[in-house]
C-alpha cells in the first residue's frame, strides 16, 4: 500500500480521523489490491493517453470509483466528478462546455493536458442525459482531450447505442482473500498493535470496502 502505513502516531479504538475505507483508499494505481486487468489498462492509458469512453461495470465497493480517481490524479487531469443521481442534461451541458477550454488541474494549480469526466452510477442517469451523450461519445460532437469514465452496477438500463460507444471493463472482485487478509493485518498492527488480533481471514472477502468496514467494527470494540 505504498506509504499509507507511514503514520507516526498509531491510533486505536474510537480515535478514527476518518473511516478506514477513506483513510486507506489507494491514491495511485500501484497501491490497489487486485484489479490486475483494470490497473494494466489504466497504466497503459497513462503512458499513451487518448480521448475515449470507459465503462466500469461491477458490484458496489469493488473499486470502480477509487481507481478512476487515482487514474485522474496520476494523469494530472482536470477532474469533473458527477455523483450518483446527478447525471442530468444540464449538468452534462455545463461539463462539456468546460471541456472545450484548455484543461487545468485546480488541485495542483498546474496546467493539464486532459479532462477526465467521471460519472458515477451511470445506469441511473436521466434519459435525456444518456441521449445527449450519444453525440459526445462519437465523432459528431466530441469534447477535445477528454476521457470519459462511467461506473455502473449493471447495464440493463443503458441503451445499446450508448454501450456501443464505450469500452466496457468488468470489475468482478477487488483482490484475493489472502491479499485482503494481509491488508487487514497491516491496518490492525497500525491501529491496535497491543490488542488481540481477530480472525482476519473471516473478515476478509472479495470486496475491500466491506472487509474494511468489518475491520472497523472490530476496532471500535477494542
Amino acid at each position: 500500500m505504498g506509504d499509507l502505513f507511514n503514520v507516526s502516531n498509531p491510533q486505536s479504538g474510537l480515535a478514527f480521523p476518518a473511516s478506514l475505507t477513506e483513510e486507506f483508499r489507494p491514491r495511485v494505481l500501484a497501491d490497489f489490491v487486485g484489479l490486475e486487468k483494470p490497473k494494466k489498462i489504466l497504466a497503459n492509458l497513462l503512458k499513451s493517453p487518448r480521448p475515449c469512453a470507459l465503462l466500469f461495470c461491477g458490484p458496489p465497493g469493488c473499486g470502480k470509483t477509487s481507481i478512476s480517481l487515482a487514474f485522474a490524479s496520476e494523469l494530472n487531469a482536470e477532474l469533473h466528478h458527477v455523483g450518483s443521481q446527478e447525471c442530468r442534461l444540464d449538468v452534462l451541458q455545463n461539463i462539456c462546455a468546460m471541456c472545450q477550454r484548455v484543461a487545468f488541474n485546480f488541485k495542483t494549480g498546474k496546467p493539464a493536458r486532459y479532462h477526465v469526466v467521471l460519472v458515477d452510477e451511470a445506469d441511473v442517469m436521466s434519459d435525456a442525459a444518456q441521449k445527449y451523450l450519444l453525440s459526445k461519445l462519437d465523432a459528431t460532437g466530441t469534447c477535445p482531450d477528454t476521457i470519459w469514465i462511467f461506473t455502473c452496477n449493471a447495464t440493463d438500463r443503458l441503451e445499446e447505442r450508448f454501450l456501443s460507444r464505450t469500452l466496457r471493463l468488468d470489475f468482478n472482485s477487488y483482490g484475493s482473500s489472502q491479499e485482503i487478509t494481509d491488508l487487514l493485518a497491516k491496518i490492525w498492527t497500525l491501529k491496535a498493535p497491543s490488542a488481540p488480533v481477530p480472525n482476519l481471514k473471516k473478515l476478509a472477502c472479495g470486496n475491500v470496502r466491506e472487509s474494511l468496514q468489518r475491520l472497523e467494527l472490530e476496532l471500535l470494540a477494542v
